[in-house]
């Protein structure tokens, strides 16, 4: 390690930090929509704002998050490492001047635009005497966020870079919290009420950003910011953004394409496949994107500090972390599917042949989890060495897969036993495995990534072995209690509750005593690289 240099936080712990503020915004998201539902309904005003409130968001996924992350904290990792801080403030100011500029140059696009963006997004209000022109309206209070969450996303990127993953990871917090005041408390103020939430969209882009700034100052990174778009350093970062974004944008074609078939499917398919959906992900987005935000920056150092083991160490490390969790996680969905959704949302007008039909298309999402969350690990092996295009690569192979999958899988489905949202469920699973499979053997056999680097943590022929110890006895557990418990659609929403609990704490609790049964150690957890 270079002289002065801090030491690095443990992967595990980080890790951890990460995944709990993640979960936290998770719940509280969750919690808005509760509130969302019960002060603006459906009702026209609900569709106007979710609809002004996508567009910046659906932006600030394409170009903020996740491409301009992915091209600016390798880039930023290698200044940090092999320059001075003033070579690492330069490049920040310059960043920040540049992000800044074509920000708000977009903004009052957008904002000029707004008309145009809504016949866009919402055709369908276009004739509407009441949605087009609310909606009109809060793209123009709304639209402002995308710029103050891009430079809080700058800020987050400069925090984890340094291991402050805490700071990043609380911030959405605040955006759940401003929306459930917005709804709560300052609703009742505004005509029509649900202005109360485009207004508080704004207001918790100012607190995100403001938020943020004090952490960047103790570091000494607060930017002063400078416009300068022949600088070398967003020069390069520019070159790795652009295949990034259209790697993100071939999923948003993909995901899309899931949405336009599943719309000539029977009446349901596409409600059967959001409520399986939004279960899968839960694993995915607190998991597999907390041990990603953790290792790229990590990952980034360490190529630019010429270290090829310690990276493949690093990486050797994600991936067990991430079978750990995702084949519990995979096999308890596939167990207790119908539980959790019986539990969750079967009432009032849902039935039991939805719940039923989405616990068939969440156990397809199931197979798929384990190669969903390795995905988000291995990209950011080709993202640390500033190697943008080949996710891109592997990403077309694996949409076009989708589309031919579909095909072969929804068809029989569908036709044989009218479950064609399963078909499309299951073709995504498959073509998960595809990319994730594709990224893998890019690694090995480019020599970047070679299993069993880490001889404190055992073989992998031993790490299996445990594995597969442990699930067998989780499954057979989850069964036999899911059985002995009886029907769950007679109870009420609370025993269904407290049964749940009971089933999934089990389950956890001989998972983890299995595997220390086998030999796993917290220690094995808690390498260092």
């Amino acid at each position: 390690m270079p002289p002065g240099k801090p030491p690095a936080a443990g992967l595990l712990r980080s890790t951890a930090l990460v995944g709990m503020m993640t979960m936290l915004s998770r719940v509280l998201g969750l919690a808005r929509d509760v509130v969302l539902a019960r002060f603006i309904g459906a009702e026209a005003g609900a569709d106007a704002f979710f609809v002004a409130f996508k567009i910046p968001n659906f932006l600030r996924r394409l170009f903020a998050e996740g491409a301009f992350a992915q091209a600016f904290v390798p880039v930023l990792s290698e200044y940090r490492e092999v320059g001075s801080q003033a070579a690492v403030r330069h490049l920040l100011d310059r960043v920040a001047g540049c992000l800044g500029v074509s920000l708000v140059a977009l903004t009052l696009l957008a904002v000029v635009g707004a008309p145009v963006l809504a016949a866009l997004f919402a055709p369908g209000f276009l004739h509407d005497a009441v949605r087009y022109p609310l909606t009109v309206e809060m793209i123009r209070i709304t639209f402002p966020y995308l710029m103050l969450i891009s430079m809080t996303g700058l800020a987050g990127a400069v925090l984890n870079s340094y291991d402050r993953f805490a700071i990043p990871a609380f911030t959405p917090v605040l955006l759940n919290v401003v929306l459930i005041a917005a709804a709560m408390l300052a609703a009742p103020y505004f005509d029509p009420p649900v202005l109360a939430l485009a207004w508080g969209v704004l207001a918790a882009g100012f607190i995100q950003l403001l938020f943020q700034l004090p952490f960047l100052w103790r570091l000494g990174l607060l930017p002063a910011p400078k416009v300068d778009w022949r600088d070398e350093g967003v020069v390069r970062i520019l070159r790795l953004m652009a295949p990034a974004i259209f790697g993100v944008s071939v999923s948003q074609i993909n995901l899309l394409l899931d949405t336009v078939l599943a719309s000539f499917l029977p009446t349901g398919s596409v409600s059967w496949l959001y409520y399986s959906d939004r279960l899968s992900e839960l694993p995915l987005g607190v998991f597999a994107i907390a041990i990603a935000t953790v290792i790229l920056p990590r990952l980034s150092r360490q190529h630019a500090a010429e270290d090829p083991t310690q990276f493949s160490a690093t990486l050797d490390w994600s991936i067990r972390m991430v079978l750990l969790i995702a084949l519990p996680a995979a096999l308890a969905l596939m167990v207790l599917a119908e539980p959790i959704l019986l539990t969750l949302f079967q009432y009032g007008k849902t039935s039991l042949l939805d719940i039923r039909m989405s616990s068939y298309s969440l156990q397809a999402y199931s197979i798929g989890l384990t190669a969903f969350m390795l995905i988000k690990v291995l990209a950011p092996g080709y993202y640390a060495r500033q190697d943008t295009k080949t996710p891109v690569r592997i990403g077309i192979i694996a949409m076009l897969s989708n589309m031919v999958l579909n095909v072969i899988c929804v068809a029989p489905l569908y036709f044989y036993f009218n479950l064609g949202h399963v078909g499309l469920a299951l073709a995504t699973s498959l073509a998960a495995f595809i990319n994730a499979g594709l990224l893998w053997r890019g690694l090995y056999r480019g020599g970047v990534y070679q299993p069993g680097c880490n001889a404190a943590v055992g073989s992998w022929r031993l790490f299996m072995l445990q594995m597969l110890f442990a699930n067998l006895l989780m499954v057979a557990v989850l069964w036999w209690l899911s059985a002995y418990l009886g029907s769950w659609v007679a109870l009420g929403w609370w025993p269904r509750i407290l049964n749940l609990a009971l089933v999934c704490g089990a389950g956890l609790g001989v998972y983890l005593v299995a595997l220390a049964l086998a030999g796993v150690r917290l220690r094995h957890l808690r390498a260092r690289f």
